[in-house]
């Protein structure tokens, strides 16, 4: 949240960051108020949730996921963890609901969904801020010339797949990664 500035937000909705000050008290309140506006038009409840929980548990992730990856700058906001719009609560009740329909303790579901958070909201971060990078500079990124260099001797795999890395890695693998998150999650302790 330290990133966003009153006027880097003016700019991204065409105005002064002095005309914002005129209607909200500070940049939290206004950082709310686009946040619930946001999740208020974007992020739709389906007519029929899933009857499965799993599934409902993914639908919802998924959901998050494709809003925010839509407009990164709101995780940055999100990531402070404690400004949350309430437009956006319904997803959330139903990964926890979901979670505890699967046998999670409602602890352990809360749990749950803070760590499919940290995913959801790291994948965003990683993917926008790369794409930020490569918008504005041509140049063979560091990783690319690490990689072109890396010792077979020291780093077999590694040097196996450093000609792919970069398209490996530019793969969206994000339902791969929520389906083993979940997987994860929902294993009962031996």
């Amino acid at each position: 949240m330290n990133r966003l500035t009153m006027r880097r937000l003016a700019t991204e909705i065409g105005s002064t960051p002095m005309a914002l000050y005129h209607h909200v008290r500070d940049k939290e309140e206004l950082l709310v108020l686009l946040l619930d506006d946001y999740a208020a038009r974007a992020l739709r409840r389906p007519a029929a949730p899933p009857a499965d929980p799993r599934e409902r548990v993914i639908a919802a992730a998924t959901a998050i996921h494709e809003v925010l990856s839509a407009c990164p700058w709101t995780v940055d906001v999100l990531t402070a963890d404690d400004l949350l719009s309430t437009s956006a609560l319904w997803h959330v009740e139903q990964i926890v609901d979901g979670l505890t329909e699967c046998g999670l303790s409602l602890d352990d579901a809360v749990h749950g969904y803070r760590t499919i958070w940290y995913y959801t909201a790291g994948e965003i971060v990683v993917r926008a801020t790369a794409a930020r990078r490569r918008a504005t500079d041509d140049r063979p990124t560091y990783r690319d010339r690490v990689f072109t260099d890396l010792d077979p001797t020291e780093l077999p795999r590694l040097a196996e797949a450093s000609s792919r890395w970069g398209p490996l890695t530019a793969e969206n693998t994000y339902a791969t990664g929520l389906q083993a998150l979940l997987n994860g999650l929902l294993t009962t302790p031996a």
